[in-house]
């Protein structure tokens, strides 16, 4: 269960927070009544979450700067005196790491490392998660899920940037952090899906943009197979993980896995059909017939070890997801007011059927 009293008043670093992820996780640690200080750059798109539902205003600091900064970030960690340091800044988008692969290294590897760096020299830290990626994996196109305890890999600069990420966390929890008595973990999740992504090249918010302008969506890869989850669905693993390493750091400072059950692992042209017909007005799509850079046909994760330590387990089907975030987004095009609320209703649903297993 997600631990109110635990969450209250306590300190928090997060950094991305202007992200879509990130934006969702400050709203939710907001709710729990945490002291969350956000570092990140500027959000990456307008709308973004972060503007949609002011999320600004409810973290107890701002700031708008570079992970690859290092006095910058170890300075504001020193000063913000957290007990948890949660890192998912990132450049987060496979394609566009292909277009800069060496501002996607930079930012991905060389945050990382900074982020753990300047824990070393903030005493207040108690924990730190560190969330990759799914991607991080050797994919081998397997059928069956990846475990925590697969080789990394990486056939673009993202998912490669994100296995070297992983080493890296590796390698300072080995060196040290082990008898620190501060925690160290990595958390890799699927394909999330919610209100208020509006990044380029993924396929909801693409399908947003197109199903509202009544215009034809075109799709790269629809026979892709990927593990699609709800944003909450991850997060809420974080928060847990998060519990459990203040309370026990040696024993859960490992690499965890956060993603669906194998039903909801399905093709992305299944996931569109699905968006299209839920979204009506006679939405279509198409398959992009221009070449594209090599992207993974199958990925799957092996959830049986946050399933069975942390008492995780995924709550919602891909279609209740898509049902859910589809709602966000006609509420965000019908109006556009008071999304911070709506989104809020949204995290308290969510947090009572899993707290309500």
């Amino acid at each position: 269960m997600i631990d109110k009293k635990f969450w209250s008043k306590r300190k928090v670093f997060l950094t991305g927070h202007t992200g879509f992820k990130g934006g969702w996780l400050s709203l939710w640690l907001n709710n729990l009544n945490c002291d969350i200080t956000g570092y990140s750059l500027k959000a990456p798109t307008n709308p973004a979450i972060f503007f949609d539902t002011n999320v600004g205003d409810i973290v107890t600091k701002n700031i708008e700067k570079d992970v690859r900064n290092f006095d910058n970030l170890k300075n504001e960690i020193q000063q913000a005196e957290p007990e948890i340091v949660i890192h998912m800044a990132a450049q987060s988008l496979v394609r566009e790491s292909y277009e800069d692969p060496k501002g996607t290294f930079s930012t991905n590897v060389m945050g990382t490392v900074n982020v753990l760096e300047s824990v070393r020299s903030a005493p207040s830290v108690k924990a730190v998660l560190i969330v990759t990626t799914d991607k991080c994996y050797e994919n081998r196109e397997w059928l069956w899920g990846y475990r925590e305890n697969d080789r990394m890999g990486g056939h673009d600069p993202y998912s490669s940037s994100k296995a070297c990420a992983e080493l890296a966390a590796a390698a300072y929890r080995k060196s040290f952090f082990q008898n620190s008595g501060v925690a160290v973990a990595t958390a890799r999740a699927g394909n999330v899906i919610g209100g208020g992504d509006w990044s380029k090249d993924r396929i909801v918010p693409d399908a947003v943009r197109a199903f509202k302008d009544g215009k034809k969506l075109v799709v790269r890869n629809p026979l892709a197979i990927r593990p699609w989850q709800y944003v909450l669905e991850p997060l809420g693993g974080y928060l847990l993980l998060c519990q459990k390493l203040v309370s026990e750091p040696v024993k859960y400072s490992e690499a965890w896995n956060f993603g669906p059950n194998s039903e909801n692992e399905v093709s992305v042209r299944e996931l569109v059909e699905y968006i299209a017909r839920t979204w009506g007005n006679n939405a279509v799509w198409q398959q992009d017939q221009q070449g594209n850079p090599h992207e993974a046909r199958t990925l799957k994760l092996d959830c049986s070890k946050a399933n069975a330590l942390l008492n995780w387990k995924p709550i919602w089907t891909y279609r209740r997801a898509l049902e859910e975030t589809i709602g966000w987004y006609r509420a965000w095009t019908d109006d556009g007011k008071n999304m911070q609320n709506i989104t809020l209703q949204y995290i308290d649903k969510f947090q009572r059927e899993m707290n309500n297993g």
